[in-house]
């Protein structure tokens, strides 16, 4: 799947295909974070049966306003307590299937959004 291009300038997701998502026409074959200003290839899990509290609570490094995390193919919920944490620092968190948060965190940059963007790929 293609997404369009804005002129935003800094990271944007270009395409996602199952096992692959494009980020500034680099193409990345492993879970992800993706932040407007950096690529993040160590902090994931390669799938979702890997996810750990950790892994999550991590992501509040980046100073986000909202993380995305996508969990694959198909929409899959972590535990509660894995992202409980985030509503007592005022930061958002959606849940849903990588391809939708490839596309969600793009609308988010686009209105200058502090978001991060957890990708699994399976």
């Amino acid at each position: 799947m293609r997404f369009a291009q804005d002129s935003y300038h800094g990271n944007s997701i270009s395409a996602y295909a199952d096992g692959q998502i494009t980020v500034n026409d680099q193409i990345i074959v492993s879970s992800v974070i993706v932040t407007p200003d950096r690529i993040i290839r160590d902090w994931l899990p390669d799938s979702f049966a890997g996810l750990e509290p950790g892994h999550v609570a991590r992501l509040a490094e980046l100073e986000p306003e909202i993380i995305v995390l996508g969990t694959g193919a198909a929409t899959r919920f972590p535990p509660p307590d894995y992202t409980a944490g985030f509503l007592t620092q005022g930061i958002g968190v959606e849940i849903m299937g990588t391809a939708a948060a490839c596309r969600t965190f793009n609308i988010l940059i686009s209105e200058e959004r502090r978001v991060v963007a957890a990708l699994l790929l399976s």
